[in-house]
């Protein structure tokens, strides 16, 4: 990772589903992650049968000349300055997916997310899959189907960007109105939509594109919420509270 200090873009990619990377925004992290010569890290949460899952990260980057990974379990168990240690030689990270409530705490409020904030400060591509995409803003927002508690729960994210709020597996979890609720609560002027298989890119905390249009971004314009980019539509009864 030395040599980046002086670069001052940020890349952050946010996918709404579970691997592999789209074949656009998958060609312009390897890119990022400096190809060939780069390491590329991927954060998961322990789980049976991970090694038989990895290809499913790795093989768009490999297709684009990344070739050396960077395999890091998250366990309650974990040695937070071993992970920072393997963090620091790697030229691109990607948060994957799984129990977000667990993502969130292995990794938010521990060495392991200083890191990851300091390598995405410093120009570094980060990636994050359906629970990686849900703690990488500053409010990380859960929803009721995907915690143990069955209910909303509006907690501390990485904060790689902000004044947003992200849902993940937008259609699938019928999750327009929860959007609405928590941009609400949370008084941010943005709410970004993801379905599976669909990816945003962010530069320097700014919107850039989308790999695909099954995504939709709603603002608060000061007169209700209107939506402003994507292709999944809203009905009045999504966006009532």
């Amino acid at each position: 990772m030395e040599g980046r200090d002086q670069v001052k873009h940020t890349h952050l990619f946010l996918f709404g589903g579970s691997p592999p990377f789209p074949r656009g925004l998958g060609k312009r992290f390897a890119e990022l992650a400096m190809g060939g010569e780069g390491k590329v890290a991927i954060l998961f949460v322990l789980r049976d049968g991970w090694e038989q899952y990895m290809p499913r990260y790795t093989q768009v980057l490999e297709q684009n000349g990344v070739l050396d990974f960077v395999y890091i379990p998250l366990t309650k168990h974990q040695n937070s300055s071993d992970v920072v240690e393997k963090l620091r030689a790697c030229t691109g990270v990607i948060i994957g997916g799984g129990e977000t409530e667990l993502y969130r705490k292995y990794i938010v409020d521990t060495e392991i997310g200083q890191q990851v904030k300091r390598m995405y400060t410093q120009g570094v591509p980060i990636a994050g899959f359906s629970a990686g995409a849900l703690i990488s803003p500053a409010h990380c927002v859960i929803p009721p189907i995907d915690n143990s508690e069955g209910k909303h729960l509006f907690l501390k994210g990485l904060g790689l960007i902000t004044a947003c709020v992200v849902c993940v597996h937008f259609t699938k979890w019928n999750e327009g109105k929860n959007l609405i609720a928590a941009m609400s609560k949370l008084g941010v002027p943005k709410g970004y939509g993801v379905d599976d298989e669909e990816g945003l890119y962010f530069v320097n905390g700014d919107f850039q594109e989308s790999e695909g249009e099954n995504y939709v971004l709603v603002e608060d314009t000061g007169n209700g919420y209107n939506k402003m980019g994507g292709s999944l539509l809203y009905t009045e009864e999504t966006l009532e509270l």
